[in-house]
């Protein structure tokens, strides 16, 4: 099966790239939009690589590079009663909301901002580039994530 390219949006405050650096790898979890929940449960697969990109941020844009290393599984946080991802409606059995893990790959020394990438002829049809696209999970092309990281060329390290 041929790899996938996704972009995973997070905001720094709860989870950065250096954090994910240190820690190696992490659970990708609290998705609670049902197209995005899609994506990690039937489509995210392990291999795929991932954009990290900082939401709600200055300046927002892309952090670094990640590649999944485990396909979706149920969010074990949807049936802890003290996480903030707790949903008393999903049921171990049939959950609604799904996870994958991910593992460093690459920090970009400074952010590819939203502002950079649109500068960008052959980003132009990226869905994180259009007006009202608030999915955290979202699909990108091989030639944009290429793109994105030539674009970050000397600005990332493994």
């Amino acid at each position: 099966m041929a790899r996938k390219y996704w972009l995973f949006k997070v905001e720094p405050e709860a989870y950065s790239i250096e954090r994910l650096e240190k820690d190696g790898t992490t659970c990708w979890e609290g998705v609670r939009n049902y197209q995005a929940r899609n994506f990690l449960r039937d489509d995210v697969k392990v291999g795929d690589l991932v954009l990290v990109y900082r939401s709600n941020a200055e300046p927002s844009g892309v952090a670094g590079t990640a590649e999944v290393c485990r396909a979706g599984y149920p969010d074990p946080f949807a049936f802890d009663q003290r996480s903030p991802y707790f949903d008393d409606k999903s049921r171990r059995e049939s959950p609604t909301w799904f996870a994958v893990d991910i593992r460093f790959r690459s920090r970009c020394r400074r952010v590819i901002s939203l502002a950079e990438l649109r500068g960008q002829n052959q980003l132009a049809g990226m869905l994180v580039l259009r007006k009202g696209q608030r999915l955290s999970v979202m699909p990108v092309t091989q030639q944009e994530f290429e793109a994105v990281e030539k674009l970050a060329g000397a600005t990332c390290a493994s």
